[in-house]
């Protein structure tokens, strides 16, 4: 029985779990699998010759049993299918395609299977297979770079620095991935690399030659993307190497376990990635962005170091800190104006004590230096990069990769289509047929959409941003507008204890509302900017990446970062003055910062959103989500498969294992994250010097949850080439340059630092900041507020005369009462001075530090130079021996003038072989033609 025949050979298969990676032979690898969606209309057990005939008599076109069982070799009675009612014409369509396309890929030599259709509806998988053939030409064709026999010993160091390199790799050892082969890392012994050639095979190592992007064969899957977004195929993705579990014996393990076990692993936090292990099975793209991932988490170990030490210095001196004190000696009885009108009272400052020592853990002359530091650390870590990433090309064999040509994108086919048929049509309608068909043909290959097309998509996308910019602008305001209102109810309370924790209890909650909404705004604007870029009909691929990520980008940064700014640099900056405050809706006063400064406002604002947004959206939504995916996914295939369908007996194969994975959506989700959290850590760390700790937290849990996603959640990745992370680092750098623009203002204008300068060094008559706080405060005469705004109750009593207010403003006394005072433009000047000197000094800095780091490692650029001399005497040797071996095959048939003749040619072509890389092909036509000549 045919259901036997398959149970025994699952029943084969299972025990060498390799051969459900494979053919029904047990030997040809499945290197790529293709899946679409069949239906028929009923079904009857028959024979293939009744199958026939009700095809014959229904003239529908039979699917799934017009060859005998490969696998059985058998003719069986098969089920078989009767359609009752008119085929649909798209699935026959699409039926067509399919055939057209799969023998396009058999003429372009890949190897094909099929699964049977033995239900009345499912999923078919198509299994292809590259043979040795293919893979060669494409290696070829794409010039991937293969390892040759010739060999070379690597310069060994000498004294301090390999005694060093030596003890710190020892160090390193509990800390390397247990990975089989590693040692060949650190092997003295260096192969030279080549460009592959059929011609030159004996030449190349014996070893593996191609990576993973020749065993995905993309290169003759031209259109698949077209087919996928036409609904011909579901979907198309290659194999993982079998189950992920570990097998028990480690050098039985296939890739997928090594990365499980090594990699995958919150239990292996404390690893280096396996770096080279991920490109192999992902792919360069994805081996980049792990590599840059992990370079980034490493160089945030000494940032949290420095943040650390500057938050317990400010923890330390905080009890020598003089404003404190001040603010905090009820002596000093600084009588300070209303928060709100009528409902609040007159306070006294050292109320604000609490404030005023938190705030000195973040504002304080370390606070500087910090700046300074993270501003260098971003220029280092960039040029620290561009080492790492040349040192993968090097020894990825990527150095010399030119820019492949990309097949163009479904929708940008379909929009020249409908293109070119309205011009066909307005040609027809001139009655100029004839011409058409003349010139038709030749035009429309090179046609192309212009400016013109996009026209219309360039206008909605300018709109549509403008619109959601001034939607982010709109949801701050609302959350001011709560912060607001919240704090004027609060105030009217007639309980005293709420009365007291009204800035604690507004702030808090305010700043979870703007979390709340900027998590659903990420969302939205994630989908906005996708449907905006397809709106600009990107070509290819790589366009409507880099077009969607600046467009996402912009939006997410926009949305992440505007409650941030808003504290930072326009919160008190417009609230007034006691008896001229500005009023929103005429009703309630603009808010102000608190009595310690708003850069506390700003620390709490940053820490709040920053971790909330890497713990919630970057780890729940990441784990969450993708189940949530599956789970409707499976309940759809459930609902959509007939109940009456059982399963084939045995276990399930590698592809259909894969298929219920959730599908690989890229890497810009995964960039984007990080990027946004980069900001978090170089814009504002001035106001939070503890944010590369959470960062470097973030990103240790961060990398096993994307590595445990990659491995065991989603489906393999196609691999693709890549030599860098593209629009990335244009971002990462232009974050790193407005980070410095940003400290200055924050160090200028959120915090005290340049007014406790100038009160130092220009106003204290001791030279120390003794005073500080009564220089920071002026004066205002309660008999100048407006009706209606004075309190209604007083507990201090009504020998009130003035009240103070932060401010550098004329005492009502002067001849300008409430103008500002010199003092205030002092501030100004000295605030705008170190604004402009902090500025041109880190760019400086920055730029003499990517000056004195070279982008290329010294060892590798040697290594190049001498592996350049060293592949030319390789093949200046085998065109000697070519041509020597030639001569001995034909110099009994030659005479001597003949072989004069060509020992002329030979030492002329050989030295002109060193300038002209040694075209071997022509000197043998040459040697040929002689030779047929004299016969």
């Amino acid at each position: 029985c045919v259901l036997n025949g398959v149970a025994n050979n699952m029943m084969d298969m299972d025990q060498d779990p390799r051969k459900r990676l494979c053919f029904a032979d047990g030997r040809r690898k499945v290197d790529y699998v293709l899946v679409y969606h069949y239906r028929k209309r009923s079904s009857v057990r028959g024979s293939p010759s009744q199958h026939r005939l009700s095809i014959i008599s229904n003239g529908s076109y039979p699917l799934g049993v017009e060859e005998k069982d490969q696998e059985g070799g058998k003719d069986e009675p098969a089920e078989v299918v009767v359609d009752v009612g008119p085929p649909d014409p798209a699935d026959g369509e699409k039926i067509m395609i399919r055939e057209e396309f799969e023998g396009n890929l058999k003429d372009a030599g890949l190897e094909i299977e099929h699964d049977k259709e033995n239900k009345a509806h499912g999923h078919a998988f198509i299994r292809l297979h590259a043979p040795w053939q293919v893979l060669s030409r494409e290696a070829e064709f794409l010039k991937i770079k293969v390892p040759t026999k010739k060999s070379y010993e690597l310069r060994e160091e000498k004294g301090l620095a390999a005694t060093m390199n030596e003890a710190w790799r020892k160090l390193n050892q509990p800390f390397q991935p247990k990975v089989p082969h590693q040692e060949q890392e650190h092997s003295r012994t260096k192969f030279l690399s080549h460009c592959f050639s059929r011609d030159k095979l004996h030449l190349q190592s014996s070893q593996s030659l191609f990576p993973g992007i020749l065993r995905c064969p993309l290169f003759c899957l031209t259109g698949i993307t077209t087919l996928i977004a036409n609904g011909v195929y579901d979907s198309a993705f290659p194999l993982h190497d079998g189950d992920f579990h570990p097998s028990g014996q480690a050098e039985g393990k296939n890739d997928r376990q090594l990365l499980h076990d090594e990699w995958a692993r919150y239990g292996a936090f404390y690893k280096y990635q396996p770096v080279d292990l991920i490109r192999k099975y992902f792919g360069e793209k994805i081996g980049l962005y792990f590599a840059w991932l992990g370079v980034y988490t490493q160089l945030l170990i000494p940032a949290s170091v420095v943040g650390i030490i500057v938050f317990f210095y400010g923890w330390a001196t905080v009890e020598t800190n003089i404003p404190s004190q001040e603010m905090c000696d009820e002596d000093q009885n600084f009588t300070m104006c209303p928060l709100c009108d009528r409902a609040c009272d007159y306070w006294h400052l050292s109320t604000a004590c609490g404030t005023a020592r938190a705030s000195h853990l973040f504002d304080n002359p370390a606070t500087v230096f910090f700046a300074i530091f993270m501003s260098l650390w971003a220029a280092m870590f960039l040029e620290h990069w561009k080492r790492r990433q040349i040192s993968l090309n090097y020894s990825w064999d990527l150095t010399g990769m030119e820019e492949e040509e990309e097949h163009p994108r479904p929708k940008y086919e379909t929009i020249l289509l409908q293109k070119r048929q309205r011009k066909k049509k307005n040609k027809k309608n001139k009655n100029e047929v004839v011409t058409l068909n003349v010139f038709l043909p030749s035009q429309t290959g090179h046609e192309k959409l212009t400016w013109r097309d996009r026209l219309p998509g360039y206008l909605i996308n300018i709109s549509s941003i403008l619109f959601m910019f001034g939607m982010t602008c709109s949801a701050v305001f609302s959350v001011i507008i709560y912060r607001i209102t919240i704090s004027a109810l609060m105030a009217m309370s007639p309980d005293p204890e709420v009365k007291s924790n009204v800035r604690v209890t507004v702030t808090a909650t305010a700043v979870i509302i703007n979390l709340v909404v900027i998590l659903i705004l990420d969302e939205i604007y994630g989908m906005v900017a996708a449907w905006l870029t397809e709106l600009e009909i990107p070509k290819t691929e790589t366009n409507f990446e880099e077009r969607l990520i600046l467009k996402a980008f912009l939006l997410k940064f926009m949305n992440a970062y505007a409650p941030i700014f808003y504290v930072a640099f326009f919160k008190g900056r417009f609230a007034g003055r006691p008896g001229d405050y500005v009023y929103v809706f005429n009703d309630y006063r603009m808010e102000e910062c608190a009595p310690g400064g708003c850069l506390i406002e700003l620390c709490i604002q940053l820490s709040i959103i920053m971790l909330g947004k890497q713990l919630i959206q970057n780890n729940i939504f990441e784990i969450g989500i993708p189940k949530l995916k599956k789970l409707c996914r499976t309940l759809k295939d459930k609902e959509r498969a007939p109940k009456e369908i059982v399963e084939q007996p045995g276990r399930r194969q590698q592809w259909h294992l894969d298929y219920d994975l959730e599908p690989f959506d890229g890497l810009t989700p995964e960039y984007m994250e990080m990027i946004i959290q980069f900001g978090f850590v170089s814009l504002f760390v001035a106001s939070f010097p503890l944010a590369p700790l959470f960062a470097l937290l973030n990103n240790v849990i961060e990398i096993r949850l994307d590595a445990k996603k990659f491995v065991t959640e989603l489906r393999r990745p196609d691999a693709i080439r890549a030599k860098d992370i593209g629009i990335w680092y244009n971002i990462l750098s232009g974050l790193g340059k407005f980070s410095v623009i940003i400290n200055a203002f924050v160090i200028s204008f959120t915090s005290d630092f340049i007014p406790r300068l100038v009160y130092q060094y220009m106003y204290s008559e001791t030279g120390t900041m003794h005073g500080f706080i009564n220089h920071t405060l002026s004066y205002f005469n309660v008999s100048n507020f407006k009706p209606g705004t004075v309190p209604s109750i007083s507990s201090l009593g009504k020998d009130i005369t003035f009240c103070r207010y932060k401010d550098y403003r004329e005492p009502p006394w002067s001849t300008e009462p409430y103008q500002f005072s010199k003092q205030y433009w002092s501030v100004l000047a000295a605030r705008l001075g170190f604004v402009i000197l902090f500025q041109n000094l880190v760019i400086t800095m920055s730029m003499l530090v990517a000056w004195v780091i070279p982008d290329v490692p010294k060892n590798i650029s040697e290594q190049l130079k001498k592996e350049k001399t060293l592949l030319v005497d390789v093949f200046l040797n085998e065109e000697k021996e070519k041509l020597q071996l030639i001569q001995s095959l034909f110099s009994r048939d030659l005479t001597q003038e003949q072989q004069e003749e060509l020992k002329v040619s030979d030492q002329t072509s050989l030295s002109s072989s060193q300038t002209a890389q040694y075209n071997h092909r022509d000197r043998f036509t040459w040697i040929c033609s002689v030779c047929l000549k004299d016969c």
